[in-house]
């Protein structure tokens, strides 16, 4: 009677083990940092706002040192798209660079000089 007990119990073990195992590494965080050209408060919004995509964590964008400092999960979301989606609101990075004319639309204090 213990047999019949004890493989479906080690069964269902293995099976919630495996699951949280599973879960744990797509959890995994990352953290980077990266320049993201810039000026004003404004743009610190406009900056972090964009770069919390599905699998950002967290995003904080410094005005004098221009870094960008980012966590976020890697088998969730590329840098790559992160640095996309910033350029799309006419922020250049150090990967992306903004169309012109999506830089030419920002605000008088956001102009930042170009690389």
């Amino acid at each position: 009677m213990i047999n019949k007990i004890s493989i479906p119990l080690t069964v269902l073990m293995f099976w919630f083990v495996q699951g949280f195992s599973a879960q744990i590494t797509q959890d995994k965080t990352e953290s980077t940092e990266f320049k993201v050209y810039g000026e004003c408060g404004m743009c610190k919004t406009r900056i972090e706002k964009a770069a919390k995509i599905e699998g950002v964590k967290s995003a904080t964008w410094d005005k004098e040192s221009k870094m960008l400092k980012i966590e976020f999960n890697p088998s969730k979301v590329k840098l790559i798209d992160i640095h996309k989606n910033i350029a799309k609101v006419g922020h250049d990075t150090d990967k992306e660079k903004a169309k012109d004319e999506t830089y030419k639309k920002l605000p008088a204090c956001c102009k930042y000089e170009r690389p």
